[in-house]
C-alpha cells in the first residue's frame, strides 16, 4: 500500500524549457608561432635574399561554446511511465493509493494546499482564508467565489460540506476516513460505524449497519452534520473538532479532502444528503463506489480517459479558477496541455522509451540505475540546508537526475496471523503443517516471525535493490520523527539464529517437516521482487524443505487479496499521509496494516493503548519516550520485517522544468507546475 513528507522550498525551481550547458567568456589561449621573413640585402657588392625566422608569442581567443538545446518533439504532452497502471478507484473518499493521488490531486482541489515543499505551512486554495478558535477546536473557512466545476456548475459552501460529510458517512476502515474521524469524534474512533456501536462490531459490515437501531443511526449522522456546518449566504464552512488536532490542515490538504459537486455526485449515485438514508451508502468498496471511474472537480486538469491496466490521460482545464500565484514560482495555469500516465511493468521497455525521448519521466528501479546514469548530463543533489537542489551540468547527455532528497516511504514484509482461507486459499499449499503447506495461523508462532527476520539479508537488500542509498530502520517510525531512535533495536541477518528459531517453531514440527507458502508482490515492482528472492534463497539454503514460492499479482488483485487477509506474506509499502509519528504508528500497529495482518486481539489491545497514549501526549519529550517504547515492543513481537528508508532518485528529460520536491506529494502528483520545451 502506498500512501501516502517536509522542508520549505528554498526557491529552487528548475528553469523551464531549454537547459543550457554552463559556459563563460572563453579564456584567451597563449600560442607560440614561428614567423618567417625574407630580406634583400647587399653583401660585398652583390644583392642577395636572406630568410630570417623568429619565434613570436601571440594570443588567440577560441570560439565560445554554444549552449546545448534540449527540445521535445511534442512540448504540449508530458508522458510519465511507471511500473504499472495501478489505480484502485478515483473516488476521493475511498482512494488510499498513490497512483490514485496522481490523478485526484490534479483534477480536484482542496480547501488548502501545501506551501511549496513545506510540511507545516499552508496556502489558500478553495478557501480564501480561515480562522481557528482559541481552543483550537473550531475552524471557519471562507469559500472562494467564482469557482466552477469541470461540468460548469458553481462551487458553493454546501458542496464543501457535502463532500466531507459524504466521505465520513461512506466510511470504510480501508479508506483514509480515519484521518477525519479521529479529530472530529475523538482519538481512537476509526470509522463512522463506531458512532453507532463503539465496540466496532459494525465496521465494514453494511448489512449489519442497516439493521442497527434507527435512532442510533440518525444520531450518528447528526453528529457528522453538526461537525461540518455551512452557510451559503455567508460563504463559509465551519468545522468543529472533538479535540485540538495539530495536523488538521495537513489532513484537509490531501486527496481525501477533495471537493466535488454535490448535485453531480448525487446524480451519479452517491449519498443523497438525507440522514435517513446514509446507512444505505455506507461501506462501499473500490469496485462498488458509484464514482469509481467518474470525475468532476475544480482542478487544473480534467480526466479525458482511464484505461485500467494501461493508462490515464489528463487534459488542461481552460477554466481553472486560479488567477494569481499562491506561492513564489507556482503558476496560475498549467503550461502542459496533456498528461499521459502509462503503466509499463517491463523495465526494458521503459528504458527504451526514455532513451528514445518517447517518455519524459520513467520509474527506474534502483537495481537499474547503472544503465541510466550514463545518460545523465545534469546532476542535481539535494541540499538539506536550503531544502532545494544544487545542479551541475557535466555533459550534453539528455537526462537530468534529482537525487539525495529524504524519502518518507518504506517497504516492509507483512505476516498474516490469521489467514482467510474461506473458499480455499491458493497461497497456503495444502493448508496443513505437512511440508507441503502452512496452516492459517502459521505466523501466530513468534519463532516463525523471528526466523523470517533473521533470514532476511538487509545489507544485500540495500545494496542490490536500493543501490546502497538507504538505511535500515528501527521499528515502525522513520528517521527524523519524534521518538525515532537511531540506536533502537533492529534485526540483523543471522542464519544461525534463523535456524535456531526454525527449530523452535511449532514445537519443532517446522524443522522436521518444512513448509511451503507463496510470497506475493505487485507485478513489475523489482524492489519488492528482490525482497522476496532474498527470503526465498536464504530459506532454501538452509534446507530445500523450506519453500517460498514467489508470485507476482496485478495490482488490483494483489490489493484485494492483501486487504482480505489472504496473503501469508505480503511485500508492500507506505507513504506517509501526514508528517507525524501517529501516521506511522497507527497504520502499522492498529490500523491499515494491522487489520490486514489480522493481529490477535490481545496484541492489538496492547499496541492500541500505547498508540493512543502517543497521539494524546502534548509534551514532546514524553511523547518521544512513548514511541521508543512502541519501537521496543514492535521489535520483541516481530510482527513484520521493517525495511529501509531510501533517498530519492528521479530521472527527467532535460527539456522538462518547473519541478520542486515535496515528499508529501512525491515527484509525480503535481503536474500544473511543470513546463516542457
Amino acid at each position: 500500500m502506498f500512501k501516502k513528507l517536509l522542508w520549505p522550498v528554498a526557491g529552487l525551481l528548475i528553469i523551464a524549457g531549454m537547459v543550457l550547458a554552463a559556459c563563460t567568456t572563453p579564456t584567451p589561449e597563449v600560442i607560440k608561432v614561428v614567423e618567417t621573413v625574407e630580406k634583400i640585402v647587399e653583401k660585398e657588392g652583390e644583392t642577395i635574399t636572406v630568410i630570417e625566422t623568429k619565434e613570436v608569442v601571440v594570443t588567440a581567443t577560441p570560439e565560445p561554446v554554444k549552449p546545448v538545446e534540449f527540445k521535445s518533439a511534442d512540448p504540449n504532452t508530458m508522458v510519465f511511465v511507471s511500473i504499472g497502471e495501478n489505480i484502485d478507484t478515483l473516488d476521493p473518499a475511498w482512494n488510499y493509493e498513490s497512483d490514485g493521488d496522481a490523478v485526484i490531486l490534479n483534477v480536484y482541489d482542496q480547501l488548502v494546499t501545501y506551501k511549496g515543499a513545506s510540511a507545516t505551512e499552508f496556502v489558500p486554495a478553495l478557501a480564501t482564508d480561515w480562522t481557528v478558535s482559541d481552543d483550537g477546536k473550531t475552524y471557519t473557512f471562507n469559500i472562494r467565489k467564482g469557482v466552477k466545476f469541470h461540468n460548469g456548475a458553481d462551487l458553493t459552501p454546501e458542496d464543501v460540506a457535502y463532500s466531507l460529510r459524504r466521505g465520513l458517512l461512506q466510511g470504510g476502515t480501508n479508506s483514509p476516513q480515519w484521518l477525519f474521524t479521529e479529530p472530529f469524534f475523538g482519538i481512537g474512533i476509526y470509522d463512522v460505524a463506531e458512532l453507532v456501536d463503539p465496540e466496532g462490531t459494525l465496521d465494514d459490515d453494511p448489512e449489519a449497519l442497516k439493521a442497527a437501531d434507527p435512532a442510533k443511526l440518525a444520531e450518528a449522522c447528526q453528529k457528522v452534520v453538526d461537525a461540518i456546518q455551512y452557510d451559503d449566504a455567508a460563504g463559509t464552512v465551519t468545522m468543529k473538532l472533538a479535540t485540538p488536532w495539530g495536523p488538521f490542515l495537513a489532513t484537509l490538504a490531501q486527496s481525501w479532502g477533495s471537493i466535488l459537486d454535490k448535485d453531480w455526485a448525487i446524480e451519479n449515485g452517491t449519498w443523497d444528503g438525507d440522514c435517513a438514508t446514509w446507512q444505505n451508502y455506507y461501506g462501499v468498496t473500490s469496485e462498488t463506489s458509484p464514482i469509481r471511474d467518474k470525475v468532476n472537480g475544480t482542478g487544473p486538469y480534467m480526466l479525458e480517459s482511464w484505461t485500467p491496466g494501461e493508462e490515464k490521460v489528463l487534459v488542461m482545464n481552460p477554466n481553472w479558477w486560479r488567477t494569481e500565484p499562491v506561492d513564489v514560482g507556482l503558476p496560475t495555469k498549467p503550461s502542459i496541455e496533456r498528461i499521459v500516465l502509462k503503466g509499463v511493468s517491463e523495465w526494458g521497455t521503459r528504458f527504451a522509451m526514455l532513451q528514445a525521448g518517447d517518455a519524459d519521466i520513467v520509474s527506474v528501479p534502483r537495481g537499474n540505475i547503472s544503465q541510466v546514469d550514463p545518460l545523465v548530463g545534469e546532476w542535481c543533489e539535494y541540499n538539506l540546508e536550503t531544502a532545494g537542489f544544487d545542479c551541475e551540468v557535466k555533459s550534453d547527455q539528455p537526462l537530468r537526475l534529482f537525487k539525495g532528497a529524504p524519502d518518507v516511504s518504506r517497504t516492509d514484509v507483512f505476516f498474516t496471523f490469521d489467514l482467510n482461507v474461506e473458499g480455499g486459499n491458493p497461497y497456503v499449499g495444502s493448508g496443513q503443517l505437512d511440508g507441503n503447506g502452512i496452516p492459517a495461523d502459521f505466523f501466530n508462532d513468534i519463532h516463525i516471525r523471528k526466523a523470517f527476520n533473521y533470514c532476511f539479508d538487509f545489507d544485500s537488500y540495500i545494496r542490490e535493490a536500493l543501490a546502497g542509498e538507504a538505511v535500515q530502520v528501527s521499528g515502525p517510525l522513520i528517521p527524523g520523527m519524534i521518538g525515532y531512535d537511531v540506536n533502537g533495536p533492529k534485526y540483523a541477518f543471522d542464519m544461525d539464529k534463523c535456524k535456531e528459531e526454525l527449530q523452535l517453531a511449532w514445537d519443532g514440527q517446522v524443522w522436521e517437516k518444512g513448509f511451503r507458502l507463496q510470497i506475493a508482490y505487485n507485478t513489475g515492482n523489482v524492489t519488492r521482487q528482490t525482497i522476496a528472492q532474498i527470503l526465498q534463497n536464504n530459506f532454501a539454503s538452509i534446507d530445500g524443505k523450506f519453500r517460498l514460492e514467489i508470485i507476482a499479482l496485478p495490482w488490483p488483485t494483489y490489493l484485494a487479496e492483501f486487504r482480505n487477509s489472504r496473503l501469508p506474506v505480503a511485500v508492500s509499502g507506505w507513504i506517509e499521509d501526514l508528517h507525524d509519528p501517529h501516521n506511522w504508528a497507527q497504520p502499522f500497529l492498529i490500523g491499515t496494516y494491522a487489520g490486514r495482518q489480522n493481529l490477535p486481539q490481545e496484541m492489538w489491545d496492547m499496541f492500541n493503548e500505547m498508540v493512543m497514549a502517543g497521539v494524546a501526549e502534548t509534551d514532546e519529550a514524553k511523547r518521544a519516550e512513548i514511541y521508543k517504547q512502541i519501537t521496543q515492543v514492535d521489535y520483541e513481537n516481530a510482527i513484520a520485517i521493517r525495511g529501509a528508508v531510501v533517498t530519492t532518485r528521479s530521472y527527467w528529460q532535460r527539456w522538462m522544468g518547473g519541478y520542486y520536491y515535496n515528499p508529501i506529494y512525491g515527484w509525480d502528483s503535481r503536474y500544473y507546475t511543470l513546463t516542457k520545451q
